[in-house]
């Protein structure tokens, strides 16, 4: 769960600083066969009942931090295996990009209704009588009820008579998360995940207790480009606000990236700032006349959601730019030969970062859990950092994409600007599961004219797979960003007047959004 410090968030964070002390100290192969050892050291009780399963699957996690594909299940090669396509500052995401350790999966049951040891196998038993297919039956020897789960239909009537509460029904977390239906099992019951219809959002990584749900990493590859002559710009999203506590104010915020290696830190609220112009003059000149309604696009995972399951209306996605892609393009035009590092709260903006044009402006995609690794490895203590010039410029509702209606009502104000007299109407949905019945009800019609934002995310970006704060602090950290934003509306931006400066890279660009 986000925001409590488990065994599963320390975990990942030391595969994170592992990964990252071995870019910064260097090392071949050899090197990297030890941080499983590291990792598991032998001096806590492990987990699980044999020390070498653990590091088998510390290996495994170090492997996608690297970039590296997992191991065959039957494979017993060292955790370096191929590691020489993945030591180089170019190397991209290979599909998949979130997988299952299955050996480290629990095979947790699923879709089942349980009667617990709170059953007192009291003499009423109301649990029988309610039960439509007469599958639960009373074990005198034990003194509980017993439910045959070839007959139970799951229709839960059972755990609604019972005033024990000793009956509950049991989820795989997963596949509780997972709004697109994408985990599915294999023979031995281990989860697997149907790449076809995953869609990168990582709710599922969430979700998992047992860490066995993995995404690949550029932590690697993005320390060896700041070790290099190139210079490399850090471009980090709104939902940061908070994230590494109180110590890394807006005025730290680019020094401390400075001593990771990073030339300089932009915010790509910058680019928000932009998608909500254009978005607000596609509405305009596009709804109702040529579009029924207009989807936002700054979500990738909502985004591609859409136009799987919904291709007939493929083209109601708006055309804008997402605020990421706007923002490294902004920074390319000033420093053409650096390299553009994404610090955000989203597994799917690896996958957005990977496409053709896109990986052209944006070469390395990192999330807050991964930043924090690094932070950790170089030893970066924020409240040692001398206050410096602020990193935040851009409008309050650049902020307010990183929050749920955010993007919406940014466009709103935007809208009104445009057309004082034109009433837009708009509708959200959190979580990929609200987003396919909000999409299906625009495709009955009940939502023609509407602006439609989709976040897969419940809660918006601020509860990205990568992001380490609870929701509620989380949005909070966002208000405080956002109250003390220089300006209310993108049109008052500073950046506003930047937007025509990239019309010349636009429809390749869009081209590209179209096939994706």
């Amino acid at each position: 769960m986000k925001g409590i410090v488990s065994e599963k968030t320390k975990l990942r964070h030391k595969v994170f600083t592992e990964v990252a002390r071995f870019a910064y100290e260097g090392g071949g192969p050899g090197v990297l066969d030890e941080l499983p050892y590291r990792i598991v050291t032998g001096k806590e009780d492990p987990f699980r009942d044999s020390i070498f399963l653990e590091r088998a699957i510390a290996g495994e996690r170090v492997r996608v931090a690297m970039g590296m594909s997992l191991r065959p299940i039957n494979e017993h090669a060292p955790t370096s295996k191929g590691v020489d396509e993945s030591m180089i500052a170019e190397k991209y995401y290979e599909p998949p990009l979130i997988d299952i350790i299955r050996f480290a999966c629990n095979s947790c049951p699923d879709n089942r209704v349980y009667i617990t040891d709170g059953c007192q196998g009291c003499l009423e038993h109301p649990c029988k009588e309610v039960c439509p297919k007469k599958c639960i039956s009373l074990n005198h020897r034990h003194g509980r009820a017993e439910i045959d789960q070839s007959a139970c239909i799951k229709c839960g009537r059972c755990m609604q008579a019972c005033q024990y509460s000793a009956i509950i029904k049991q989820e795989r977390p997963c596949v509780k998360a997972c709004g697109l239906g994408a985990i599915g099992e294999d023979e031995f019951g281990h989860a697997m995940i149907d790449q076809e219809k995953c869609v990168s959002c990582g709710m599922c990584l969430n979700s998992c207790p047992f860490a066995a749900i993995v995404d690949k990493g550029q932590i690697y590859q993005t320390i060896q480009a700041l070790k290099s002559d190139t210079p490399v710009y850090a471009i980090v999203a709104p939902a940061i606000a908070g994230q590494f506590g109180k110590a890394l104010t807006d005025t730290r915020m680019k020094s401390a990236f400075g001593k990771l290696g990073f030339e300089d830190v932009f915010e790509v609220a910058i680019g928000a700032d932009l998608c909500t112009i254009e978005e607000a003059e596609h509405f305009v000149k596009e709804v109702p006349e040529k579009l029924p309604f207009m989807c936002t696009s700054c979500c990738p995972a909502w985004s591609i959601m859409a136009k799987k399951e919904f291709p007939e209306y493929a083209d109601t996605v708006s055309m804008a730019l997402t605020p990421m892609v706007l923002t490294a393009r902004l920074v390319k035009k000033q420093h053409p030969d650096c390299k553009i590092a994404f610090i955000g709260p989203c597994l799917s903006k690896k996958h957005e970062a990977s496409r053709h044009t896109v990986k052209s402006y944006v070469d390395f995609v990192l999330t807050f859990e991964e930043l924090a690794g690094m932070f950790e490895a170089k030893n970066v203590d924020f409240s040692e950092i001398e206050e410096g010039e602020p990193l935040r410029k851009a409008s309050s509702d650049g902020f307010g994409f990183a929050v749920s209606g955010g993007v919406a009502q940014a466009v709103v104000n935007q809208v009104k600007r445009i057309d004082p007299d034109l009433e837009m109407k708009t509708v959200r949905a959190e979580g990929l599961a609200e987003c396919v019945k909000m999409m299906k009800k625009a495709a009955n019609g009940e939502y023609n004219g509407y602006l439609l934002e989709g976040m897969a995310c419940p809660g918006g970006c601020i509860a990205g797979a990568g992001t380490m704060l609870p929701l509620n602090k989380a949005a909070y950290s966002v208000s405080v960003a956002m109250k003390e934003a220089p300006v209310q509306n993108a049109a008052g931006s500073r950046y506003a007047d930047l937007l025509p400066a990239l019309e010349h890279i636009q429809e390749e660009l869009k081209k590209d959004k179209e096939n994706n």
